[in-house]
């Protein structure tokens, strides 16, 4: 399967990206694009290339696109992620080179170059790059094959706001360009992303395995816990972002139900929320697979098993 993982590493997108650059078997990375979002453009940009040396992929080209949301001023979550958005790891100016052509120009070239259908989108950040190239080749949405990204929340409510996702609420604009597209799209919700938690018990299995890549995603991971254990009072934090690539590499572990989804651009007070027509009281078109459960045991053994693949 040929991917582009859009992305704003921080410690979930990392790991996000270390298991899809684990599986080179089932997917085949195009690039990795950037965008501001858990923290500004110049350290998502800088945090991919780190990932990329992690993982020692010197294959993967990483593309810098969009430093603020379409409309609206950029939202950052430091207070999530640390000062660097990958706090946890020693954090250092690397030497995986960062391309020179803009990551949406990048996203118009690589699908307009390709046949159709056999290009999946894979944003967990805010929308903000694939809705700058949809807007600006529109002939480009027809091709793509699909989109599976993170982003959004219905019984979950919202974790910025009372009732937004924060990568949805960073660029509502962008998610409605994205949410209307009409290219099959499959999004996981803080509804499933919350049953998916980095206990001390599954933080330690991976730190167990001893390699570089091991041990940066054990010490990402305990920092990312502290922010969201404190604030639910749950045994672990959320491991949002890697819930897309895992669905990627097994689908069965997941449940969904064909949905309308809408996004809110208009009210200040409920901005970025996703309106989850879980129910079907609308005729709206069903156009989102709204995933809503998970095989959380399934999900940690397939990311041990594929972290395990790296060793130094």
């Amino acid at each position: 399967m040929n991917i582009i993982l859009d992305c704003d590493p921080g410690q979930d997108d990392v790991i996000s990206l270390l298991l899809a650059m684990a599986s080179p078997g089932e997917l085949e990375i195009l690039g990795v694009t950037t965008v501001a979002g858990n923290v500004p453009l110049a350290l998502t940009q800088r945090n991919a290339r780190i990932v990329c040396e992690i993982a020692q992929r010197k294959d993967v080209k990483v593309y810098a696109g969009c430093e603020r949301p379409m409309l609206r001023k950029l939202v950052t979550a430091e207070y999530v992620h640390g000062d660097t958005g990958i706090n946890g790891i020693e954090v250092y100016d690397p030497c995986h080179p960062l391309e020179a052509q803009h990551a949406v120009d990048y996203i118009i070239e690589t699908i307009r170059s390709s046949e159709p259908g056999t290009i999946t989108l894979v944003p967990t950040g805010p929308l903000t790059n694939i809705a700058m190239a949809f807007v600006k080749a529109p002939d480009i949405v027809a091709k793509v094959k699909s989109i599976v990204l993170m982003g959004g929340a219905m019984r979950e409510g919202g974790n910025c706001t009372p009732s937004a996702e924060f990568n949805i609420f960073v660029d509502p604009q962008a998610a409605q360009v994205v949410f209307e597209c009409g290219r099959p799209l499959t999004v996981m919700g803080l509804d499933v992303t919350h049953q998916v938690l980095c206990t001390s018990d599954r933080i330690e299995r991976i730190r167990g395995l001893g390699s570089k890549a091991a041990l940066a995603a054990a010490g990402m991971l305990s920092f990312f816990d502290q922010h969201d254990t404190a604030k639910y009072q749950s045994a672990g934090a959320p491991l949002h972002d890697p819930c897309t690539v895992a669905y990627l590499l097994q689908p069965g572990l997941f449940e969904g139900r064909q949905c309308n989804v809408s996004i809110e651009t208009q009210s200040e007070l409920t901005m970025g929320n996703t309106a989850v027509d879980y129910w079907h009281v609308t005729d709206k078109p069903r156009n989102v697979n709204w995933i809503f459960a998970v095989d959380a045991e399934g999900f940690f053994d397939l990311l041990v098993s594929r972290l395990a693949r790296y060793s130094d």
